[in-house]
């Protein structure tokens, strides 16, 4: 059975995984208005992904005796100077929920939640990929810079994503 204060974190990190979800769907948007289907594409299913682990959240919630609590969502930014500064952002943003896994197991630690603190190691694991993605991506927009020839061909090889 989950503490309290256990479950009321796990429930704020499935808002933090929606608002992930919400985030990268807004940025999927942006990407097609500047007509770069690719880099929506590749948003669109990191979208999928954050809803996942929100679904994955809800699940171990309920599967240890605990109740979910849906919490509002934040509006997410819509507008980005550059697809660099988009996922400048989404690289920060990983970061951010990185350190809010972080908390949960430290806190399941406090709590003596061994159960929790099994479950979170996978995202851990699956934190370390999402950082390393979209730094990956960085890195190629920056070596890219204002070639549009490069934009295109990393455009092409966001779309593949699946």
């Amino acid at each position: 059975m989950l503490t309290d204060k256990m479950q009321n974190a796990l429930n704020t990190q499935i808002r933090e995984e929606m608002d992930s979800f919400y985030l990268y769907l807004s940025m999927a948007t942006y990407f097609d208005s500047i007509n770069l289907g690719g880099f929506s594409t590749w948003m669109q299913t990191q979208a999928k992904e954050e809803m996942a682990h929100a679904m994955k959240i809800y699940n171990f919630v309920n599967e240890r005796g605990g109740r979910v609590t849906l919490e509002g969502l934040k509006t997410p930014q819509a507008e980005w100077d550059s697809p660099l500064a988009a996922f400048e952002a989404a690289y920060k943003h990983e970061q951010f929920i990185s350190d809010c896994i972080h908390k949960l197991v430290k806190l399941s630690n406090t709590e003596d939640d061994l159960p929790t603190h099994s479950f979170l190691h996978w995202f851990i694991d699956e934190q370390v990929e999402e950082e390393a993605s979209a730094m990956d991506i960085v890195d190629k927009l920056n070596m890219v810079g204002d070639h549009k020839q490069g934009l295109y061909m990393l455009d092409r090889a966001l779309g593949e994503r699946k």
